[in-house]
């Protein structure tokens, strides 16, 4: 079992950057993928950008060439860094990591991004 704890986040300024953080926890014998997700109020969840083990990434178009997902396989933790907010950002972030063949989700942390 893993627990997922998110941190970073809240209310951020327009053209702003914002800077989360989730940290793996519990019994699994190793994170596998990780990555972030976000769904705004009406939408799908989508794909913000996803990082392997090995640190091959993949982005979500809507962040492409503005995000950074990075990680740190000694502490179980993925990082996301994002640049260039605009409304179309404000949205419930979500934190994703598979571990022994299963996949889990954090609870969530707000980001609203204001003009």
């Amino acid at each position: 079992q893993v627990q997922l704890v998110e941190s970073g986040g809240g209310l951020v300024q327009a053209g702003g950057s914002l800077s989360l953080s989730c940290a793996a926890s519990g019994r699994f014998s190793r994170i596998d993928d990780m990555g972030w997700y976000r769904q705004a109020p009406g939408k799908q969840r989508e794909l913000v950008a996803s990082i392997t083990r090995g640190a091959r990434t993949n982005y979500g178009e809507s962040v492409k060439g503005r995000s950074t997902i990075s990680r740190d396989n000694i502490k179980n933790v993925v990082y996301l860094k994002m640049n260039s907010l605009s409304s179309e950002d404000t949205a419930v972030y979500y934190c994703n990591a598979g571990a022994d063949k299963r996949f889990y989700w954090g609870q969530g942390t707000q980001v609203t991004v204001s003009s």
